[in-house]
């Protein structure tokens, strides 16, 4: 398995509104439609958020979930990542009532507190086509994004009848470190998954340094107990992407993290980003790993091992 390379696509996310692009996945059917297409291009981890289908606003409603999450499940054998961060402006119990009900295999879970800040991407937009959009965006220069000790415990108490298996997104160097502490108190196991997030204003930067000096410490702190992944956001998604193969790690790429496919040229969809990554893979000697290989990889229960687990739509 160590040439084999885990393409996660996160198909929209909380951060990018509606009037940023055409194509950001709104609706139930449009999850279905681009999470299919991101699986049929190579994504083997589907990281989701939930929307309001008619404003396009980040939504915590299990009935929101409800018009993508099982239809991916009976339509791709990809693997459901479900957020926990949902949007920086949700309480806690809003971020978890989804992700507590239908207990993915996968969940998303930020290793700290930290700023998320927003409020430049506004000065990009001219005409905005919902009222909220605006005030989301200019209001984060006064945004704390809260992942305290004890939120990050009451997430992983609340997901363990899988038990999930966590993306643990980490956004600057003193995240490993909590993470170091809170496996020392038993609150998460390894092996982890851990998400570098590079780009974020607020977190680190989108650095070859940076990411050296992360995954340095990762291996001081967890030897060989953990794999990695990398999301460069923005313009330095495919330049992190590139780095993080190099390195031996995985990649993140999808509508979440940057628009773009190339400079000043939308992304029509999220399979185009992954093609591109795929082809990047491909050209550094590796192969894109199948859903099943993510799951060995990552120490994911087979579907047959889970197969006692009641699933729960309403």
């Amino acid at each position: 398995m160590a040439e084999k390379v885990i393409i996660s696509c996160a198909l929209t996310g909380s951060i990018h509104t509606p009037s940023m692009s055409p194509y950001l996945p709104i609706t139930g059917e449009d999850m279905v439609r681009e999470g299919v297409g991101a699986v049929e291009a190579g994504a083997s981890i589907l990281h989701l958020h939930a929307r309001h289908p008619e404003t396009g606003q980040p939504s915590a409603l299990l009935d929101h979930w409800n018009g993508f999450y099982p239809q991916l499940g009976n339509q791709t054998d990809a693997i459901l990542n479900m957020s926990t961060g949902g949007s920086a402006v949700m309480s806690l119990d809003d971020r978890l009532a989804a992700a507590s009900a239908l207990q993915p295999e996968m969940a998303s879970l930020n290793l700290g507190s930290m700023n998320f800040a927003l409020y430049p991407l506004a000065d990009r937009i001219k005409d905005w086509k919902h009222d909220w959009e605006e005030p989301f965006l200019r209001n984060s220069d006064d945004l704390v994004f809260k992942n305290t000790p004890r939120d990050i415990g009451v997430i992983a108490e609340r997901l363990d009848k899988r038990p999930t298996v966590f993306e643990l997104e980490c956004y600057d160097i003193a995240h490993l470190y909590m993470l170091d502490h809170l496996a020392q108190r038993d609150v998460l196991k390894p092996p982890f998954f851990i998400q570098f997030v590079l780009g974020v204003l607020g977190g680190a930067p989108p650095l070859p340094e940076v990411l050296y000096f992360l995954k340095s410490t990762a291996d001081k702190l967890f030897g060989e107990d953990y794999q990695f992944s990398v999301i460069g956001a923005g313009r330095a998604q495919m330049q992190m992407a590139g780095l993080s193969i190099a390195m031996g790690g995985h990649v993140r790429v999808g509508l979440e993290d940057n628009l773009y496919i190339a400079k000043g040229q939308l992304a029509t969809s999220n399979a185009q980003q992954v093609e591109k990554v795929k082809a990047l893979i491909e050209a550094n000697g590796k192969q894109v790993a199948t859903p099943s290989e993510a799951r060995e990889i990552l120490g994911i229960p087979s579907s047959a091992e889970n197969e006692n687990l009641e699933q729960v739509y309403v």
